[in-house]
């Protein structure tokens, strides 16, 4: 528990709590984090948007979960609520966590604001919407400079606050605060062995700009040289299908799985049988699977892109490739299946790489740059 007078009041806005069907890493940091601020006392409500038959407030992790709007109009639906609804609350500090399009909440709130920046997508928001969706988030993006310039914040890696000075941004008012891991539930177990047959696994969302196809086209130098390997896909996303029809194309569905969602304890199973993990995307806020596969021993081939480059140490953890060079990745994936000792000793790096995050260190981080946003100081 946190010294007598100084818990806080925090409201934190997102765009998703970690029950929506759309969730992924910024949701589960977002339970991970704040909900062990509410189990040290502090009283934490989160603004997030909601989808159809969902309930409006609910209470999850000991935060007070407040749903307005659904994804696509969250924008609009969440200021709203956010003036009829807390605008009066006496908030000590709002986060306005951001991992998509931002909310702006300097300019709804007197409140101090602290943001939370997980990534901006930039350039990479076409590679994914279509053009008038992408512009739109591409310009939504621009004034993000001029309101958030002077406030402390955190942002979870190093290339994201690169990205955020390129922009504008002082990087002097930014401190990582980086990603953890459930440290008890990713680790390898003397029970689970690695499956007989070369295994390669993707866990996460199926969205064009992952770089999902990157991994398929690689796949079929990778069955030349080892012909029983396979290829597992965990997650679900608006490309499964076309990925599904890339497989077919390249003549190599029988090797793919796709499995669509995958729920917890298969995670960790998953990564602690599979041989190498593998994630392609273009940029990432962190990478956390990268950091959950190399917690429970599994080295990670990934592109070398903002965030994979700092989940990920070439040579040590794992390996990097140029983002969209085909032949360097199937190369690499090459090199780790076909060397039982480099993968061993790459996976023993990983693993204990990993041991430097944790959920509770982040929190201890972000409870201290909280009370000093809201003027208070961490009490001995």
């Amino acid at each position: 528990m946190i010294p007598d007078g100084h818990s806080l009041r925090i409201l934190v806005v997102n765009w998703q709590d970690r029950e929506n069907p759309q969730s992924g890493g910024a949701e589960t940091h977002m339970h991970e984090i704040f909900g062990r601020l509410a189990d040290r006392g502090h009283e934490v409500t989160a603004l997030v948007s909601g989808w159809r038959g969902a309930p409006d407030r609910v209470r999850l992790d000991g935060i007070d979960v407040h749903r307005a709007g659904g994804r696509h109009s969250f924008a609009v639906a969440g200021p709203l609520y956010f003036r009829r609804h807390l605008a009066d609350e006496a908030w000590d500090v709002v986060v306005e966590d951001l991992n998509k399009v931002p909310l702006f909440m300097p300019l709804w709130t007197r409140h101090p604001v602290v943001p939370l920046f997980h990534h901006l997508f930039g350039a990479t928001a076409f590679q994914e919407a279509n053009p008038v969706v992408a512009s739109l988030t591409w310009l939504l993006e621009r004034p993000i400079p001029l309101l958030f310039r002077g406030r402390r914040g955190t942002a979870v890696s190093l290339s994201t606050i690169d990205d955020l000075a390129g922009r504008g941004l002082d990087r002097d008012t930014l401190e990582v605060i980086p990603n953890g891991i459930d440290l008890e539930r990713y680790r390898p177990h003397p029970s689970v062995s690695r499956y007989d047959a070369p295994t390669l696994l993707y866990l996460g969302r199926l969205k064009k700009y992952k770089g999902v196809d990157l991994i398929l086209r690689a796949f079929p130098e990778v069955l030349a040289s080892f012909p029983e390997a396979r290829l597992l896909i965990g997650g679900k996303g608006n490309y499964g299908g076309p990925l599904a029809e890339l497989a077919a194309k390249l003549g190599i569905s029988d090797s793919v799985d796709f499995l669509g969602f995958v729920p917890d304890d298969d995670k960790v199973s998953l990564f602690r049988r599979s041989w190498v993990h593998v994630l392609t995307s273009p940029k990432e806020g962190w990478g956390i699977t990268n950091m959950e596969a190399a917690a429970c021993g599994t080295p990670t081939v990934a592109s070398d892109s903002p965030g994979l480059r700092e989940s990920v140490i070439d040579g040590r953890t794992g390996l990097l490739v140029p983002h969209g060079d085909v032949d360097a990745l199937s190369a690499a994936l090459l090199r780790l299946l076909g060397d039982e000792a480099k993968r061993a000793r790459m996976g023993d790096g990983a693993f204990h790489f990993a041991q430097g995050y944790s959920w509770e260190a982040s929190a201890d981080a972000m409870e201290r740059l909280l009370l000093r946003a809201a003027g208070r100081e961490a009490g001995p």
